[in-house]
């Protein structure tokens, strides 16, 4: 059954349609005739049906660029913000799914395998980073899905306005940053800008304490989720999330920015970008280039959340939470996914990540994006590990209920036991597509 992937805030929908340009039909026949009727040379069109609008310009760039390797090849480039979940499953509903559509990683992946080509032994496979690999992966190890992204989910902060509290190191901890709030208070900095309108943040915040509760327990993060999602394990079991967790949140509402749930994720960035908050809560790199539009000198940081009294817990999380997907039942499949292995192996589509969509690059021996978040993480990353994409593990449609719950819970329409219980259920209600 297919399952709610993901809302994003707003509405919009862009409809490209690119057209190569084959030459006269004279020089086309001839070619054909020259190479004896070849397949390659015959008209092809591929729909592709998404949900990054922000990458519009960054897609439109590498069809372009393809139009140079196939020029018989067309591809339609439909971008929907607003319901597109609802508008995919129409789709494929009605026996119109589109050749390329997008849907969240991990669950979800097993949740569109029935419409999924098996790309496992293909050159784009190959070509993935082991973590992103296992984030495309269904649960009986066939690489179902495309990532659009790597990424990395963190506790944001502007290192100017820490330097001027006396913060001298990001805190790790929860007495650190304790003490850090009352140092930058002292200072007449609001500690936290958050985005609690939006209910997706609230998944990139939970799933370091799911990591550390995983931890604590001794098991892994995948096997902590698939308890919940089976009624097996109970919030209150695990301190890191009925605790620390909800402190947490508390801590950020009480010392944030106003009205918390009228913020969405652009007013959250132009709170943090124009220096109204030292820490952004449940982002990631996605954000950096919106910020520095506004604010072109703000020194940005990266940091795990101070999840418990243990340093070793505060860890950045990287992976890909995002996946295209090849129709299986396609007639243009042979052509989508020569399309996508070209991306994910040549030259230029391994410069693309960085260089054109200025995204963490999923695919090994590619460079870094010149921004400071994918830099910090490399450094970071020398010295520490990063956390398991835990978020991964649900389905998004545990997520938005999640979401939709801890904003009853801040607003007092709910205590923290009505919630953990209501979460519970949702675990078991949605978090699978079993």
């Amino acid at each position: 059954m297919l399952k709610k992937m993901m809302a994003l805030s707003g509405s919009l929908l862009l409809t490209v349609g690119l057209l190569s340009g084959c030459g006269s039909s004279g020089d086309s026949d001839a070619a054909k005739e020259k190479a004896g009727g070849n397949e390659e040379l015959k008209p092809v069109t591929i729909n592709m049906f998404t949900a990054s609008p922000e990458y519009t310009d960054a897609f439109n760039a590498y069809i372009e660029e393809y139009k140079k390797v196939k020029p018989n090849v067309k591809i339609n480039l439909e971008i929907m913000q607003a319901d597109y979940n609802t508008i995919l499953k129409s789709k494929i509903a009605s026996g119109s799914t589109p050749d390329v559509f997008q849907t969240t990683a991990g669950g979800d992946i097993d949740t569109y395998a029935d419409y999924s080509a098996d790309l496992t032994n293909e050159p784009l496979a190959a070509a993935m980073t082991d973590a992103v690999r296992a984030n495309m992966s269904s649960s009986d190890g066939k690489v179902l899905g495309l990532p659009v992204k790597g990424n990395l989910f963190a506790l944001i902060y502007n290192k100017d306005l820490l330097a001027k509290a006396g913060v001298t190191s990001p805190p790790k901890t929860i007495a650190e940053m304790q003490d850090a709030v009352t140092k930058l208070e002292a200072k007449g900095i609001t500690p936290f800008a958050n985005a609690y309108k939006e209910w997706w943040v609230w998944k990139h915040i939970f799933q370091h304490y799911v990591d550390a509760a995983a931890q604590d327990a001794g098991v892994e993060p995948k096997q902590l989720v698939t308890d919940f999602i089976a009624g097996k394990a109970k919030i209150k079991d695990y301190p890191v999330l009925y605790n620390n967790f909800f402190s947490f949140i508390d801590l950020t509402v009480k010392h944030g920015t106003d009205k918390p749930l009228e913020r969405d994720s652009n007013a959250e960035v132009s709170d943090f970008a124009s220096g109204k908050a030292a820490f952004m809560t449940g982002k990631g790199a996605w954000d950096e280039e919106a910020i520095k539009k506004i604010n072109p000198d703000l020194k940005i940081g990266i940091m795990g959340y101070p999840v418990s009294d243990k340093a070793e817990q505060s860890v950045i999380i990287t992976g890909a939470d995002q996946a295209l997907r090849i129709n299986k039942d396609s007639e243009v499949a042979k052509e989508t996914i020569e399309f996508f292995n070209w991306l994910y192996t040549s030259e230029y589509g391994k410069n693309w990540f960085s260089q054109v969509a200025k995204v963490i690059p999923p695919i090994k021996d590619a460079p870094l994006p010149d921004l400071e978040m994918p830099k910090e993480m490399e450094s970071i990353l020398k010295t520490s590990k990063s956390g398991d994409l835990s978020v991964n593990y649900s389905l998004d449609t545990f997520h938005q209920k999640f979401g939709e719950l801890m904003q009853a819970y801040i607003s007092g329409n709910m205590n923290k036991d009505q919630a953990v219980a209501e979460i519970e259920k949702a675990w078991v209600q949605l978090g699978s597509s079993q």
